[in-house]
């Protein structure tokens, strides 16, 4: 059947007004559609070949697919096996869940515009305690500044105290201590963020305030005593016995700075059985990174040139400190995954209940005030969203 036949044969119906034909405009709009249409091929070998091409694409992708999650999923079945990797794996993923690298990167920055106060502070109080023993003055200072390998040697030649009248050194070093009480309060909101303290349950203006400087008191005192007790042991012990108590008595009392950082800090009452594995973690942690920062001193700052070097310290400082920083968190992670039990963590679905615990830890934490009580339930199947009804 032609065109101009399946046209007639389609369109050209028969009128109800006289005896002359009409045009009808659905008809004609069908037989252009089939007119259009392409003829039907045979499926032979060369029409199939790109479809077997596709298919293949999107099988390989597929299979792709279905190999990775295999493997994650191995891999999430050994680390929850494992109490040692699934402790492990639990402390990471609640160091992402709790937002700690920002706590981490505040504290950093805290701790640089701190930093050079406090050490002014420290030589002005050594001055005081220490009028005619410069060289035991000099000695504490240096002890205090290996804690920071970074700039220790660069700051040891430079660093002086306050001088001038009483009223005039009072007032310098009440505007020390506000100026280094940021330190004090972001160290405080990283430690209550990690145990996942609500904000209507954490200290108030006040007792934040007196917290931070108890705990700077401490890490200054720690310093002073750790350096006469290990002095003590070169002069008077001697040989071996005296090596191995200069190097004890510092690793005992980094013990005791840790496990005041971890209790202190927190606005919930915890004992040393509650934080003694993260304290013991991040005085090795500690130590490691002494090393690594003597190490990075000496192989690279030595080579360089005076305005590099310049520039390096303060980069290598602000690195130094954000990374203790996320050690230092780490370590409390730990703490609190080990004693509330939040382990093992999943990689895949189905989700544990370590899992659904965390997110309920994290929603309580939003409450402000004791007016405001939070309900946390789960699903225990997914709903698929409804869908919107589109207009014809």
């Amino acid at each position: 059947m032609g065109v101009a036949q399946l046209v007639e044969h389609w369109v050209v119906v028969p009128g109800v007004v006289g005896s002359s034909p009409i045009t009808h405009p659905k008809t004609f709009v069908l037989c252009c559609r089939l007119i259009a249409a392409p003829r039907p091929q045979p499926l032979g070998r060369a029409s199939t070949r790109g479809r077997i091409r596709g298919n293949k694409g999107a099988t390989d992708s597929e299979d792709d697919l279905n190999i990775i999650n295999r493997a994650l999923g191995a891999i999430d079945v050994a680390q929850r096996r494992n109490p040692f990797t699934a402790v492990l794996f639990a402390s990471i993923k609640k160091f992402g869940d709790d937002q700690a690298a920002s706590q981490a990167a505040l504290l950093a920055y805290y701790g640089l515009f701190a930093l050079f106060p406090l050490l002014l502070l420290f030589t002005t109080v050594l001055g005081w305690l220490l009028p005619g023993h410069p060289r035991l003055r000099e000695q504490v200072l240096h002890s205090a500044l290996a804690d920071f390998p970074i700039i220790g040697s660069q700051l040891q030649g430079t660093t002086t105290s306050l001088h001038g009248s009483v009223i005039a050194v009072v007032v310098g070093v009440l505007g020390i201590l506000y100026g280094a009480q940021g330190i004090g309060q972001a160290a405080q909101n990283a430690m209550n963020a990690v145990w996942n303290v609500p904000l209507r349950d954490r200290p108030n203006f006040l007792v934040r305030r007196l917290r931070g400087y108890a705990w700077l008191f401490g890490l200054g005192l720690a310093s002073v005593v750790s350096t006469v007790l290990a002095g003590y042991g070169n002069r008077i012990i001697g040989g071996i016995a005296g090596w191995l108590w200069s190097q004890l008595v510092p690793l005992a009392i980094n013990l005791g700075v840790f496990y005041a950082v971890f209790t202190v800090l927190t606005a919930l009452p915890l004992r040393w059985r509650d934080v003694w594995l993260g304290v013991v973690l991040a005085t090795c942690f500690w130590q490691l990174l002494q090393l690594g920062g003597g190490l990075y001193v000496r192989h690279t700052l030595s080579h360089a040139s005076d305005v590099y070097g310049f520039f390096a310290i303060v980069i290598g400082l602000l690195s130094w400190l954000f990374l203790a920083a996320q050690l230092t968190l780490l370590a409390a992670e730990v703490n609190v995954v080990v004693r509330e039990r939040l382990w093992p963590r999943s990689i895949l679905e189905p989700r544990t209940d370590a899992d659904r615990a965390v997110d309920r830890r994290l929603a309580l934490m939003a409450a402000r005030s004791p007016e405001i009580e939070i309900a946390v339930s789960f699903r225990t199947t997914p709903t698929a969203p409804a869908k919107t009804p589109t207009p014809e």
